[in-house]
């Protein structure tokens, strides 16, 4: 049973996700050569999608292969999940109950640091594009302390990109 695992990790490692990569990278250079900056948005969300399926599947790669799960791998999915739906929750709140004209969220850890813009890398640039479409500003300090990220949204009713 052991050998056929280990074959199906090889075969999900050999296809699927070397096709994943593939895709990924073929977006990334379309993202790169595009002019319009909605459709570069929305390509990367699914980028992002894709580097999420990746991590999936090798976390099932690594599975197969030792026979056990891999270390906090449910816990940080099921973290990021619970978080994402709180702060939905929180959002959907204040734009039907607050009857606030300003938003601001903060996100400080306490890690490493090293939140910056990187080529390549598509994740700040993301946040600062949806943010601007949101006429929002965003605010990164980064040091070996950690990471403060705010965002700063104006809540006018009458602007329609907070709707799309």
């Amino acid at each position: 049973m052991k050998n056929e695992l280990v074959t199906l990790a090889q075969e999900l490692h050999d296809g699927i996700a070397q096709d994943l990569v593939v895709l990924g990278f073929s977006i990334d250079g379309v993202i790169a050569a595009s002019a319009n900056e909605n459709i570069k948005s929305e390509l990367r969300v699914i980028r992002f999608t894709i580097t999420e399926l990746i991590e999936k599947v090798r976390l099932e790669i690594h599975q197969l292969r030792s026979g056990t799960e891999p270390i906090n791998s449910n816990a940080t999915s099921n973290f990021s999940y619970e978080i994402q739906r709180v702060l939905a929750e929180i959002i959907r709140n204040i734009e039907q109950h607050s009857q606030a004209t300003q938003l601001q969220i903060s996100i400080i850890d306490n890690g490493i640091g090293g939140a910056q813009a990187k080529t390549g890398s598509f994740g700040i640039a993301g946040i600062q594009e949806r943010m601007a479409n949101l006429n929002g500003e965003t605010l990164i300090e980064s040091s070996e302390n950690g990471t403060k990220i705010v965002l700063h949204i104006p809540l006018d009713k009458n602007d329609k990109s907070i709707d799309s």
